[in-house]
């Protein structure tokens, strides 16, 4: 029924005129748009620090080298999770890194990832294999970690993929992310695909999300499972955001059809509550222009097609805003 219902709202559409805009660079962890023939950079070198380091509620202490080690990353807190699948703690050298050091042991994952603790068993599997299948790609060419998930997806087994699925989806999601309506952010620099506080300067906010840690020294050098993140987003965007999530504004069709009128996902269909909006925001994007596929992505084209990049982002400022 919901399918046919997203059918028919194709069908109605088919037709409307719509102009692409660029990718957001705000979504995907940059400052500008990227420019003609822009490339993803490598993975940089690992960090060879040796001083210990720890958090607040922690009584393990780890080196910058052990936190940010790809094949085995700092677990702070063991007795949060379930215990982890080999390839959630050590991923599987030299080809596939551990899931844990950019999703975090707990899946909260970060606002240059996703979170994927919360999902259900068969949305990851289906993700993974679009990863393998090379229908996840990035419409910011500089954004390396889509790139990287190929890779891990290409060399997991199924039984590693499945293992990761079970794991995280036995791990409820909660709240991760504060939205705050603003005319003003701080200023932030973009690093490794996040956006870091610099100083207490406040900047004009615009039309775009930042979304960033907390606490940046904590998110980005430690990989602190307990530091959250704000999302500064503009004033009135939770209630644009509203109508287009609830009733469609005659651009789309309402998100509850699929996702749960509270948005906390039906079935396989996952959700959107409390995620983050930068996420949220880039993968509309990459659906509506082709650089994310597969099949249940189809289901997702009539859907977006007609959004602007501003629909986009208040859609997400008020999915975000919502409580897991």
């Amino acid at each position: 029924m919901k399918f046919t219902t997203i059918a028919t709202f194709a069908l109605a559409m088919a037709g409307t005129m719509f102009a692409a805009d660029p990718p957001p660079p705000w979504a995907y962890g940059f400052e500008t748009p990227p420019s003609p023939g822009a490339a993803a950079p490598p993975p940089g070198p690992a960090n060879t620090d040796q001083s210990l380091r720890t958090i607040p509620g922690a009584t393990a202490q780890y080196s910058r080298a052990q936190i940010a080690n790809r094949f085995g990353p700092a677990d702070w807190f063991p007795s949060e999770h379930p215990q982890m699948p080999p390839v959630v703690a050590h991923g599987k050298q030299p080809d596939v890194w551990a899931c844990g050091l950019c999703h975090y042991p707990n899946g909260k994952g970060r606002a240059e990832n996703a979170g994927v603790n919360g999902l259900t068993v068969e949305y990851f599997i289906h993700t993974m294999n679009d990863f393998k299948a090379g229908n996840r790609k990035s419409a910011d060419p500089r954004k390396n970690n889509t790139n990287l998930m190929h890779q891990f997806a290409v060399n997991m087994s199924d039984d590693e993929i499945k293992a990761a699925a079970e794991y995280f989806g036995a791990m409820k999601w909660t709240p991760w992310i504060k939205v705050v309506e603003s005319k003003t952010a701080p200023k932030v620099k973009p690093s490794n695909g996040l956006f870091i506080v610099e100083g207490n300067e406040m900047e004009p906010l615009g039309n775009r999300i930042v979304e960033t840690p907390v606490n940046g020294e904590a998110t980005e050098i430690l990989r602190d499972p307990h530091s959250p993140f704000t999302a500064y987003v503009p004033i009135g965007a939770v209630k644009k955001g509203e109508a287009l999530v609830t009733k469609g504004g005659g651009k789309t069709l309402a998100c509850g059809t699929c996702h749960g009128a509270d948005l906390k996902g039906i079935g396989p269909v996952p959700p959107l509550a409390g995620r983050s909006p930068s996420y949220l925001t880039r993968q509309m994007f990459d659906m509506q222009q082709g650089f994310r596929k597969g099949s249940w992505t189809e289901l997702m084209k009539p859907v977006v097609e007609h959004l602007t990049t501003e629909d986009m982002l208040n859609i997400s400022a008020y999915a975000a805003s919502r409580t897991p």
